[in-house]
């Protein structure tokens, strides 16, 4: 069975071979084994309540319980933008006209910008490739959504993810080549270590001051603005099925697009119900329902059948088992 757990200082072999496998571009998962374990400590920390609320940053792990394997991961920062701006470019509309000549022009300008501090953000989706099909995507990235509505009022009011922007199959960025090279002269993966590991003074130091016309940059640049790299396809999806938008925003390295949403109308937040556990050898039910405990602190998430009636959620005793709950617990269930 999958069940997608808190990630702790235990998982850290597990969370580099996925650093490895997600490949260049993938921002909150860097192939260093300390930035790693610092963020094992931190998740570690997030569920255990040993931090302040808005410094949480939890991450998930999706494992099979049969093989102990761990095949996925996903997160949940409570706060960006807090102690380390949180930078973007904003992709902007601008109109300009002469009468008297009939000309009326339309142009696009990238501006750096710092706009979602204290924004909750969802982030660090990536499965092992056998793992993209058969539904394991769908539940690593909504169990997020599942543990952002256990406990609201520890996530704020807005909730945004970065999407991967366009890297050719040899690992090169057209964005960063043609455009944030020009700002940051060092190689593209040392920005976006730095990124992650230093209090970003750098970008403010060296970032462009003025709008950026998008119509003066070379076309492969233009091309890429705001798309999604090709394995993020289908977390775009997701994401949008949740009722998330983009908002005008992208990475200012790798152009790649920032989407949000309203947190009580993100979809699974908004339509989970907290119902009561009894638990049966069998269950009947046409399809299987997302369940998840109703406690950060022990959060699990499974993706089994359960059938509902009232308030009451049965649960075979394997399902039960892998969210550790008991007959009369409560757990959120989303069919």
């Amino acid at each position: 069975m999958l069940v997608v757990r808190p990630a702790g200082p235990a998982d850290l072999d597990f969370l580099l071979e996925l650093a490895i496998l997600s490949g260049p571009g993938f921002t909150s998962l860097p192939e260093d084994p300390d930035q790693l374990a610092e963020r094992l400590d931190l998740s570690r920390d997030s569920f255990g309540a040993a931090i302040p609320a808005q410094e949480r940053w939890y991450t998930l792990m999706l494992e099979e319980t049969e093989t102990g394997d761990v095949d996925g991961i996903a997160s949940v920062k409570a706060a960006v933008g807090l102690k380390r701006p949180f930078f973007s470019f904003r992709v902007n509309s601008n109109t300009s006209s002469s009468p008297s000549l009939n000309i009326r022009l339309e142009h696009q300008t990238l501006v750096l910008v710092n706009e979602c501090t204290g924004w909750s953000e969802v982030g660090s989706l990536f499965l092992k490739a056998d793992r993209r099909k058969g539904g394991a995507g769908r539940l690593l990235s909504q169990s997020r959504y599942m543990l952002i509505g256990a406990q609201p009022d520890l996530f704020a009011e807005t909730v945004l993810a970065e999407l991967r922007g366009v890297f050719t199959p040899d690992g090169a960025c057209p964005f960063w080549d043609h455009v944030a090279h020009k700002f940051f002269p060092m190689p593209f993966d040392d920005a976006d270590m730095m990124t992650g590991s230093t209090d970003k003074q750098f970008i403010l130091d060296l970032a462009p001051r003025h709008p950026i016309y998008v119509e003066l940059l070379p076309e492969p640049a233009r091309a890429v603005i705001g798309k999604v790299h090709p394995q993020g396809v289908p977390a775009m999806a997701l994401l949008e099925s949740e009722g998330f938008r983009p908002n005008g925003l992208i990475d200012i390295f790798d152009a790649g697009p920032t989407v949000s949403c309203a947190r009580d109308h993100i979809r699974t937040v908004r339509d989970a119900r907290k119902l009561t556990v009894a638990i049966a050898e069998s269950v009947e039910a046409e399809l299987p329902s997302l369940i998840s405990t109703d406690n950060v602190g022990a959060f699990r998430a499974v993706r089994q059948r359960t059938h509902i009636e009232g308030n009451i959620a049965t649960l075979t005793p394997e399902t039960a088992e892998a969210l550790r709950v008991r007959a009369g617990d409560t757990v959120r269930v989303k069919s």
